[in-house]
């Protein structure tokens, strides 16, 4: 149970709109903060000390979306890092394509690339359908 006075951190999804093998948002969630419990209003709501950076984002937020505040610094994403949108989302970017794989199946072969995402370190890239990806980012194809 958080209090007053405790720190939390602010849940941020990736936006975009990107499905792998049918499934959304296939980065899981990041966390900015942390920021400090001001007041607890109702049972599951918190009012949040946000710097002014963040004033766009309304100051009372939903428990589902906040986390306690854990000691480990590499956790936790600056959030000047990540522009954060009104719905506590951010834009998903792809920066590079390291490397290509055929995916082979029993009846077919699937072509598979492995991307780095812009808030995203090597340990976490992902490997999405080639077709995809280059559907929506046709320049990173151009060669």
């Amino acid at each position: 149970m958080l209090i007053e006075g405790d720190f939390v951190l602010l849940r941020v999804s990736p936006y975009k709109g990107i499905a792998r093998f049918g499934v959304k948002e296939i980065l899981t969630p990041r966390y900015i903060g942390p920021f400090q419990i001001i007041q607890r209003v109702g049972v599951v709501a918190y009012r949040l000390a946000l710097p002014p950076e963040l004033s766009h984002v309304y100051n009372m937020l939903h428990v589902s979306i906040l986390c306690e505040c854990k000691p480990d610094p590499e956790a936790i994403v600056q959030w000047y890092d990540v522009p954060i949108q009104y719905d506590t989302t951010y834009e998903e970017v792809l920066v590079q394509i390291l490397n290509r794989k055929m995916k082979s199946l029993r009846r077919r072969e699937i072509p598979l690339v492995k991307v780095l995402w812009q808030h995203h370190g090597v340990e976490e890239t992902t490997r999405e359908l080639e077709a995809s990806m280059e559907e929506q980012y046709p320049h990173m194809f151009i060669s």
